[in-house]
């Protein structure tokens, strides 16, 4: 394995943004902001999941993607994929009423063991 030498790692000009750290939140505020079209930042989305869908929903279901005005979430059980196409409208409703996209439809993918 060929270890980095660390001085060069501290004295290395920076390329951009790019080549410098960057927290993780940042980081996933600017991939859902991108897929969601610059309308919505994961931080409030992610981050006030369970706000924004309920505790109930938020334990069995997680954000997956926004894109093309679509809401992908996963579930573990068959039995919360029916429940949540059920409550997709209310689910979308609430997703953009918090500060998200507005968005046209919920697809929900079952998470195999």
């Amino acid at each position: 394995m060929v270890t980095p030498d660390r001085a060069a790692w501290r004295n290395r000009e920076p390329v951009g943004d790019a080549a410098m750290p960057t927290r993780l939140g940042d980081a996933l505020d600017s991939v859902v902001t991108h897929l969601a079209g610059g309308r919505a930042r994961s931080g409030s989305l992610v981050a006030r999941w369970a706000e924004l869908v309920g505790p109930d929903v938020a334990e069995h279901a997680s954000l997956v993607a926004l894109r093309d005005g679509e809401l992908v979430v996963s579930v573990r059980d068959p039995l919360w994929a029916t429940q949540l196409r059920w409550l997709e409208a209310d689910v979308l409703r609430r997703v953009e009423a918090g500060g998200g996209p507005r968005l046209d439809r919920l697809t929900v993918r079952v998470r195999t063991p």
